[in-house]
């Protein structure tokens, strides 16, 4: 043996007929090897009754992965009709363990076995067709109509994976072994004695590029960066025969090893040792899909990450040495130094235990070698203290919005590298696949030894209108032909103030500091200035931290998800420059004078007195210096007493502009400069169908 099961697909080539019939032969794999799963149960109640109380009973499992296929083709285009709207309902939806307590006791009418395989095998043929049949162009992208093939594929390898899970923890009386699913025979060595490896530090890059040659899921694009220390790591997984003394010690009866979540799960759970590991007349045993065999002590244990944690705690106090579960950044930089090729370019025999090419089950941990470590791909998946979030340039898949995002709480940890089970993404190096710390899995860990700090996990920004601005400012460049505004205005300013002194400049009514950071591509200092404390906040944090993700909505309560990115604007290394304050307009501190250039975009027609805010200027901006206005001036009563209107209203029966009303306080203190009033375009987003489009005067005024 030693070769993966099902290949792994690549997205280009030179001859698309040819890639027709991989993807076909790997759909038709990939169909019947899920089904070949289910041959493990031998009872009804194996396909009826749930595993475990959190989820579904496997009958929902068997349609769900086909009911997928059928519901995102039609989401896609790719077919018009469905072909059992019942099924494709009950089975649309599976369940996401919201806590290790959120029992769910809903009763389900669940459809026969055989209806299901009646349904499977017409959702086979319907995708065939497609297959045999949708126009193919190479390479395939992301926008490509066959990305939802692709992710029916990758979503059974999925649900291969999980399903085996389940059927691991159903009753050994409802199961049967299946020959084609048969575990690695148990080596009989002992427990390989696991060291802490010194690894130098160095500079790590995550993410996937679009144009990537291989299928993947929306939180693998982006990037992300970090420079790590040095750190030591774990150089095999923890195997059965080193969790053993943890077990041994009381492990699991003693609260302080635990956090505060484990713990409570630990309680609720009353576990006392690993899910996998049975106790019988006096000896450990190892249940794996259908059968359990005497403890394999070199195999990797398999428990989840409040287990894992609490073995690091505990192994930290015997060794005197403080260790953690790594880091996806600490992970990933172990795997590059490995030199381990893409999955796509491995030679037989495969270098891991990973893709069912050595048997259906984990191996010795000290099998393996992949660079400084063992098993970093394959065997079981290594759990990271990492809990998954978006790399800058994230975007949602729109044929699949909620694959990823339900998981952007800071509750589901990353697992990485794959196990025995693996198939096609999940082999891939760049697969970021998280569950809720209390999941099972085929899944282990390593520990380090590592001062790097984890990961900022971001929450995305929702607040509406926080969000509708943060996109006003960061998101799309060009809306309708129209350019981003608040830059547009910075651009206007820097090029007035070309020949002229650029010391410091006020930005009032700033909001989340977009014109604020690109002031400061020509100005030594930048005050940001806004009325809005959540404003500044945003501001602040992007400042700090270089990005910020936000969602705005779409369509009713649909949402879709951004970065604001400074790097990427080009404005990393000079918002240093800016300071940002709470403040008001038309009550600033006396310290905030002796500007060169001071921006009021879209602000006097918000104002309660506008005109105290234009005399004040004068006091402000030094000689020479410039006042930059822009407004749609749409005033209001609910901002602005009538009686303040600077203009829009009929004074001693003629009708009086806004301009005029803004020359008769600023004159003869100011003078307007030559080529201005001009109109400046402006387009908010409100959702995905509706926009303002509006335009702004702008006047420039020089401090005489």
């Amino acid at each position: 043996m030693g070769t993966l099961r099902i290949p792994v697909l690549r997205l280009d080539g030179v001859d698309e007929e040819q890639k027709r019939s991989e993807i076909r032969r790997v759909f038709q794999q990939t169909f019947s090897l899920y089904e070949e799963l289910f041959e493990h149960l031998a009872t009804a109640e194996a396909w009826y009754q749930k595993a475990i109380p959190l989820r579904h009973p496997l009958i929902f499992y068997f349609g769900h992965t086909a009911t997928f296929y059928t519901n995102k083709f039609l989401v896609a285009g790719l077919i018009h009709d469905r072909i059992d709207p019942h099924l494709e309902s009950i089975f649309a939806v599976g369940v996401d363990e919201m806590s290790w307590d959120d029992l769910d006791e809903s009763h389900y009418d669940w459809p026969s076995v055989e209806s299901v395989q009646a349904y499977r095998a017409q959702v086979r043929e319907m995708v065939d067709e497609v297959i045999q049949n949708l126009p193919l162009t190479l390479p395939i992208g992301w926008d490509s109509p066959w990305w939802a093939v692709l992710m029916g594929i990758e979503h059974e390898n999925i649900h291969l994976e999980t399903s085996s899970v389940l059927i691991r923890q159903l009753p050994m009386a409802w199961v049967r072994p299946v020959p084609s699913f048969a575990p690695e025979p148990v080596d009989s060595h002992g427990t390989p004695v696991n060291v802490l490896v010194p690894i130098p530090g160095g500079h790590v890059r995550l993410g996937k590029e679009e144009n990537d040659p291989r299928y993947g899921w929306d939180n693998e694009y982006g990037y992300h960066e970090a420079q790590l220390k040095d750190f030591a790591a774990a150089r095999y997984l923890v195997s059965n025969g080193e969790f053993l003394p943890f077990v041994e010690a009381g492990g699991y009866r003693e609260s302080r090893w635990w956090t505060e979540e484990g713990d409570a799960w630990r309680r609720y759970a009353k576990v006392q040792y690993p899910t996998f590991w049975r106790e019988q007349n006096g000896g450990w045993f190892l249940r794996l899909l259908a059968e359990e065999r005497s403890m394999p002590w070199s195999w990797p244990v398999e428990v989840n990450v409040h287990e894992a944690q609490a073995f690091c705690a505990w192994k930290s106090a015997q060794l005197g040495q403080n260790l953690r579960l790594p880091s996806e950044d600490e992970w990933r930089y172990l795997l590059h130094r490995s030199g381990l090729p893409a999955s796509d370019a491995w030679q037989d025999p495969v270098p891991a235990q990973i893709g069912l090419a050595y048997g259906v089950s984990p191996c010795p941990v000290d099998r393996f070698p992949q660079g400084d470590c063992y098993d970093l791909m394959g065997n079981v998946w290594e759990w990271t203290a990492t809990p998954i979030y978006p790399f800058a340039g994230f975007r949602v898949h729109p044929i699949y919005d909620d694959f990823t995002v339900p998981t952007f709480d800071q509750q589901h940890n990353l697992l990485k590298g794959g196990s025995f089970i693996s198939l096609g993404n999940e082999t891939q190096a760049e697969a970021r696949y998280a569950f809720r710390r209390h999941f099972f899995q085929h899944a282990g860990f390593r520990y380090v030894k590592s001062e790097n700090p984890l990961p900022e996990v971001p929450v995305y920004e929702s607040d509406t209108q926080v969000s509708q601005y943060c996109h006003f400012h960061f998101g799309t460049e060009r809306y309708f032909g129209v350019d981003n505004y608040p830059k547009a205005m910075a651009d206007l300013c820097l090029a007035l103030s070309q020949d002229r002194s650029r010391k410091r400049a006020l930005d009032i009514g700033c909001a989340v500091g977009r014109s604020s950071f690109e002031l400061a591509r020509g100005f030594s200092e930048v005050i940001g200035i806004d009325f809005s404390t959540r404003f500044i906040q945003i501001a602040v944090l992007l400042q700090q931290r270089g990005r910020l993700p936000y969602a705005i909505y779409d369509e009713g309560e649909l949402q879709s998800y951004h970065w604001a990115d400074l790097d990427r604007l080009g404005l990393k290394d000079v918002a240093q420059r800016v300071q940002f304050f709470q403040g008001d307009a038309a009550n600033l501190k006396p310290i905030y004078r002796d500007f060169d250039l001071v921006l009021a975009a879209n602000l006097i027609d918000r104002l309660r007195e506008p005109a105290r805010f234009l005399q004040e200027m004068a006091q402000r901006i030094l000689p020479g210096g410039l006042l930059v206005l822009s407004s749609p001036y749409t005033w209001l009563e609910e901002f602005t007493p009538k009686e303040n209107w600077l203009g829009g209203v009929r004074r001693d029966g003629e009708n009086r502009t806004t301009l005029a009303g803004i020359r008769a306080v600023l004159e003869p203190r100011f003078r307007l400069l030559e080529g201005f009033p001009l109109d400046l375009p402006f387009v908010i987003r409100e959702t995905r169908r509706k926009f303002q489009h509006s335009l702004a005067e702008v006047s420039v005024w020089e401090r005489c």
